[in-house]
């Protein structure tokens, strides 16, 4: 299996060039569908350490059904066949850059939710045009057993979120531990007390909303991802649900930029423009860096062939 890995901001993406498994055609909304329920000893052996690592994300190529796409992708982590990933679009503009597959300028990547747009700047810098993403549920309280009553908004931005502004917990890297356990908490509680999307979709992602300590920088966001690891990056998806709370609470007008920081202090470029369905059409620069090209392989006789499971 030919892969090529990367990092956005400090979160590795892996992209699966060849040596997959085949999903058929049709839409790309179907062929996920396919990868979760059918799939998930492969794409967990492609995450699973000792041949993955922790937090990465997976993005395997498949041909578009819209031939004005370079190319079709199904992003998945380690528990998850993910709708869109905003640092794993970035990661593979980086590396179809790095391949000689497409060179500066505007193209189109089909995934699950519909089709982005990516807009390559540099060898390393990509600009992404996600999917319009919307707020649903504006202070929406639930229960936590460890953590008392909790406050948040449920938006969508490619992926479910729920998003807590202020962070009741600081948002510095010495907490990261602290934030985790919060988080999945209030993720388990969001599922158990039926909060999510209009069709029941359930929240998968948990983001907490706090200050940075540098000048310039609008905010800084600890996100917890499905497979309760947290985001190295700012979470494109995530960037992208916020932003469309930020525009429904009228707190920033349409291209207007502002900067992103993770909780390790990577960051995006952030900026919206209405939808055409009542939502906001994010835009999110981030940069990315290629840092192997290898072959993966899935030797018989290995022991942990399929992965380590804890």
């Amino acid at each position: 299996m030919h892969v090529i890995d990367s990092h956005t901001g400090g979160m590795p993406t892996r992209v699966i060039l060849d040596g997959g498994p085949d999903l058929g055609s049709g839409p790309q909304e179907f062929r996920a569908r396919k990868l979760a329920t059918e799939y998930e000893a492969f794409y967990k052996s492609v995450l699973l350490e000792p041949r993955g690592q922790p937090g990465m994300v997976a993005a395997l190529l498949v041909d578009p059904v819209d031939p004005s796409c370079e190319t079709g992708v199904i992003f998945f982590d380690v528990d998850a066949v993910l709708g869109m990933c905003g640092h794993g679009t970035i990661g593979l503009g980086v590396t179809l850059a790095h391949l000689g597959r497409i060179g500066t300028g505007s193209h189109k990547i089909e995934t699950p939710v519909g089709v982005v747009t990516i807009d390559v700047l540099d060898p390393n810098t990509v600009r992404v045009i996600n999917v319009e993403s919307r707020r649903v549920q504006i202070a929406v309280t639930l229960e936590t057993k460890n953590y008392g009553t909790v406050t948040g908004d449920v938006a969508y931005g490619g992926n479910w979120f729920f998003i807590v502004e202020p962070s009741p917990i600081p948002v510095v890297s010495d907490n990261i531990r602290q934030m985790t356990d919060m988080a999945i908490e209030i993720r388990e509680a969001c599922v158990a007390q039926r909060i999510g999307g209009e069709n029941q979709e359930s929240v998968d992602h948990v983001i907490f909303q706090g200050t940075s300590p540098n000048a310039g920088v609008h905010s800084r966001n600890f996100v917890l991802c499905p497979d309760d690891q947290y985001d190295r990056s700012p979470c494109g998806t995530g960037s992208s649900a916020r932003l469309a709370c930020l525009a429904a609470a009228g707190r920033l007008a349409p291209g207007d930029e502002i900067l992103q920081e993770s909780v390790i202090g990577s960051p995006y470029r952030l900026s919206y423009q209405p939808g055409s369905n009542g939502g906001v059409t994010p835009s999110l620069t981030g940069q990315a860096y290629v840092m192997a090209e290898g072959k993966l392989i899935f030797d018989d006789h290995d022991p942990f062939r399929s992965g380590i499971y804890s």
